[in-house]
């Protein structure tokens, strides 16, 4: 009887808006949630029945699918250098001994193994760094600084210099003599060097004026021992030529002829430094003699003292030292079809048959979307829109609330017909 399949399809009608309130419902719950995806309930109609005539009347409505929607959520600063969020359509991977899980939420921190994992413990997976090139290996593995917690040393091989010698200089009265490098040269500047051991030596570089447009550079390193490239006060001596527009042309020794060092304290093998005094960009012009730059690329054992990360998703380690180096890059993950993914608590999603499989990948990919730290990414529930659902969904229980008892009282009348 029709009236009595109206009955079913106001409860097919209260059924899916109940379940509708409770996606609402889960929504607001999650409105501070960081990373959460909020979802929206579809609905579609159930196979009509075929009357005579070839009309069709509705069964009611059923639930197609609660989707989630994977909007990008706004950002919030923060102060932990290790909160992550992504700009893009992205996931951070992460694992624990049930399985590899997929994730907005960025709220890391390193735990006592050293190891990067989100606030449940599931481990924050990253790339190693080739060292020759600083690029991502491709070896997905845990973010563990357990190995990187030093930096060995480095021995100097290089001493770049770019200075304004000047011109209006006289050649000292005194022959160049290295027991009295001041009296008998015109400037000098100092910088450190380092051994294969870390052990810092400084070397002081005195400029002498020989003639116009032309000067001699003497490098003292008093912890060298004798004989190595000269005497054991001057191991190293060239000259610098400048043209006529001040500037410097010419350097003797050449900038890519390395000069072997070797140092006293228990370093005894020949230490090979090149020695660059700017030719292109040293100058001679006439005002007060000055350094502009100068820069070596040796450096002492560093002791691992912060963390940073950047928008290419390198975890870079900042040392003692002052050198900063790669340690690992965040893995991110990409699916054909983020909808499809499954909710796996945590804010956790789960790859399905319906998602595709991961797309592995980091941030310096082009398409992938970049890595933000001291951030987190908010939930993308908007309150507003919520609410006006709320009351839709509510009016849309009451009408077919209203539907049932219509339909009672009708059949009421029906029983009615006999007393």
């Amino acid at each position: 009887m029709s009236v009595t399949s109206a009955l079913y399809t106001g409860i097919s009608g209260l059924n899916a808006n109940g379940e509708a309130m409770s996606v609402i419902g889960n929504n607001i719950s999650n409105v501070n949630t960081i990373g959460f995806k909020q979802g929206r309930m579809l609905f579609s109609d159930v196979l009509s029945s075929t009357i005579s005539g070839g009309s069709q009347i509705g069964r009611g409505v059923q639930i197609q699918t609660v989707e989630n929607q994977f909007t990008q959520g706004s950002f919030e600063s923060t102060e932990s250098g290790t909160d992550l969020a992504v700009q893009g359509d992205s996931f951070f991977v992460v694992q624990n001994d049930n399985g590899r899980y997929y994730t907005r939420a960025g709220a890391f921190n390193f735990d006592k193994d050293k190891i990067l994992v989100n606030p449940e413990g599931y481990q924050v997976q990253g790339y190693g760094i080739i060292p020759s090139s600083g690029l991502a290996d491709g070896v997905m593995k845990p973010i563990d600084l357990t190995s990187f917690a030093t930096t060995p040393p480095k021995q100097t091989s290089a001493v770049d210099m770019v200075l304004n010698l000047d011109s209006t200089q006289t050649t000292p009265a005194l022959a160049w003599d290295p027991a009295n490098p001041v009296a008998t040269s015109n400037f000098s500047t100092s910088l450190s060097v380092y051994d294969s051991q870390g052990n810092a030596h400084t070397a002081t570089v005195y400029f002498r004026k020989t003639a116009a447009n032309a000067w001699d550079w003497h490098a003292i390193l008093p912890d060298a021992q004798a004989g190595t490239t000269g005497s054991s006060t001057t191991p190293l001596d060239g000259t610098l030529t400048f043209d006529a527009t001040g500037a410097l042309t010419g350097q003797t020794p050449l900038a890519s002829a390395a000069q072997n060092i070797t140092f006293a304290g228990g370093v005894t093998a020949p230490q090979p430094i090149l020695f660059d005094m700017g030719v292109g960009a040293t100058t001679q012009y006439a005002s007060p003699s000055i350094v502009s730059s100068q820069t070596q690329d040796g450096y002492y054992q560093g002791t691992l003292t912060k963390v940073t990360i950047d928008d290419k998703g390198y975890v870079n380690g900042v040392y003692s030292n002052g050198e900063l180096k790669k340690l690992y890059q965040v893995t991110l993950a990409k699916f054909a079809s983020t909808t499809g993914l499954s909710k796996a608590g945590g804010t956790l999603f789960e790859e399905t048959l319906e998602s595709g499989q991961p797309l592995f990948s980091n941030a310096s990919t082009p398409g992938v979307g970049k890595v933000l730290a001291n951030s987190l990414e908010q939930s993308n529930v908007d309150m507003a829109a919520q609410f006006v659902k709320m009351i839709t969904t509510q009016r849309g229980y009451s009408a077919n609330s209203k539907t049932i008892t219509t339909a009672d009282e009708m059949l009421q009348e029906v029983l009615n017909l006999k007393r």
